[in-house]
């Protein structure tokens, strides 16, 4: 399957049909930015076209690190490298939290 292509949007844009991407703590500090918000395919609620997932973003932005060390969530939900993204959501990827 290809990969989603990734277009960053201005800040103030729209974001009810884009994907707002949110790295915390080491990855944040590793990839050199917080917070993207992404534009989805304008075929993005069509029923043939392929939904993009945190899998894909995750490769799209060429992310440090492995994706199985990675926390992920959507809508500050915990979901799945697998789980479909809809416009509108927020995704964030945490990385594994260390400490005592």
């Amino acid at each position: 399957m290809p990969l989603p292509s990734v277009t960053a949007m201005a800040q103030g844009s729209s974001s009810h049909d884009a994907i707002r991407i949110r790295l915390f703590a080491g990855l944040r500090e590793s990839a050199g930015w917080a917070e993207q918000i992404v534009s989805c395919p304008e075929d993005a609620t069509s029923a043939e076209a392929t939904p993009s997932t945190p899998r894909d973003l995750w490769r799209a932005l060429a992310l440090p690190g492995e994706l199985n060390d990675v926390r992920i969530a959507i809508n500050q939900q915990f979901a799945s490298a697998d789980t479909p993204l809809q416009p509108g959501d927020e995704l964030a990827f945490l990385p594994p939290i260390s400490g005592g």
